[in-house]
């Protein structure tokens, strides 16, 4: 049986959530520091791997907890309300063990294919498990917006494996990873393959500076890949298998959204602190103007909570077009929602409220690094709602 026939039980989401929610406010802590220093969250990672949340999405038999792609979203959003580094990383690290697990049982394979599979994320999973090894997902080289399309990282056949030869731009967990999971092409063949480029390997390094607007904690260089030897068995998912994720299971490049879903939560949180006055110059929760925005934010924050929501409640394989309509929808409602909703903060608290240490500001600069990330950046979702239902070779498209 598939894992994602295997829905996580809604008392033990809420548990899965709880560990986070526990960590939260030493999360919320560091944060300021990561963003100050553009420093990668070493600590929290650490506190992540006790926690055991490094397992989050590896299936209960290989030793994790076992938590299944919707479970993911609201863990994420959690962990976004605190750091939204942290979340932001975080999800690159867990997209690989989703991308391995519940929707690797969900695609089609040989069953060849599937026992080979089954060898390889078994000493992936151990890695994470026994060792805390930490997988990064750098995929974006800036060529194209597709998730299968504009990728020229090379994957050149020797014997025992291949020789990778490209780079990836925005590549987080540039020095922290333990893994680097990327795709890439063979010779004269453009279906993409996906292999796992160990850290340290001859041929690899980082280039570039790192001291961008928001998202500072993520340290997302260039990856540069000069004839890196990479084995066989590295390779993480059968020739094929990821493109069928672009046309079969399209919720997944959901994934990043669920980290401004947090940052929206954290801009409501402390807006509510400081209108209340537990945070800031003083009570102003009485001023009808206060309230006319305190009114404004929620109606913003809850849309756009409610239809994210309800396309992670539709996440899995084969969607209908117009599940996928509605992902690309939430997709552009939370990366467009999360920046508005931080300025109208800022406006309705005032301009102390934008203050170090008070956290408005950080979050204010998160939020607005959201619309731009492929392949489901705002301007590609918009893209194809524009053209959904009106083309027809919609149904030859991929969704991603």
């Amino acid at each position: 049986m598939s894992t994602s026939d295997r829905p996580t039980a809604a008392a033990r989401q809420r548990e899965l959530v709880g560990l986070v929610a526990d960590l939260g406010p030493t999360f919320a802590e560091r944060a300021a520091g990561y963003d100050r220093e553009a420093r990668f969250p070493v600590e929290n990672y650490a506190d992540l791997r006790k926690a055991g949340l490094l397992g989050l999405c590896i299936p209960a038999d290989h030793g994790g907890l076992g938590a299944d792609f919707a479970t993911y979203g609201l863990v994420s959003e959690e962990l976004g309300r605190y750091c939204g580094s942290t979340a932001l990383t975080f999800n690159m690290h867990t997209a690989t063990m989703l991308l391995c697990g519940q929707i690797a049982d969900d695609l089609a394979m040989s069953a060849a294919e599937r026992a080979r599979h089954e060898r390889r994320r078994a000493a992936m999973f151990a890695g994470v498990i026994e060792k805390g090894h930490i997988h990064a997902q750098p995929f974006s080289e800036g060529n194209a917006p597709g998730a299968t399309a504009g990728v020229n990282t090379l994957a050149v056949p020797v014997d025992g494996g291949w020789r990778l030869r490209g780079r990836k731009i925005f590549a987080s967990l540039s020095g922290a990873a333990d893994r680097h999971n990327v795709i890439c092409v063979t010779p004269d063949d453009p279906t993409i393959r996906f292999m796992s480029v160990r850290a340290g390997a001859e041929g690899l390094r980082t280039e570039g500076e790192w001291d961008p607007l928001g998202m500072r904690g993520t340290v997302s260089l260039t990856l540069v890949m000069d004839d890196v030897f990479v084995p066989a068995e590295a390779e993480l998912l059968p020739p094929g298998v990821f493109d069928q994720v672009a046309s079969r299971w399209p919720h997944f490049y959901l994934t990043l959204s669920f980290t401004y879903l947090g940052i929206m939560r954290a801009v409501m949180d402390f807006t509510d602190d400081y209108l209340a006055g537990r945070v800031g110059p003083g009570a102003r929760r009485d001023n009808p103007q206060k309230q006319a925005g305190w009114a404004q934010l929620q109606v913003a924050y809850e849309r756009t909570h409610a239809l994210a929501r309800q396309v992670l409640a539709e996440a899995g394989p084969d969607p209908t077009h117009e599940q996928v309509r509605r992902a690309w929808a939430a997709a552009v409602s939370t990366m467009e929602t999360a920046p508005e909703l931080a300025s109208l903060a800022v406006r309705v608290c005032g301009g102390r409220s934008l203050l170090r240490p008070q956290p408005l500001e950080r979050l204010y600069r998160d939020a607005r690094c959201g619309a731009t990330m492929l392949p489901w950046s705002v301007e590609a979702c918009l893209d194809r709602l524009g053209r959904a239902g009106l083309s027809a070779a919609e149904d030859g498209e991929p969704y991603a």
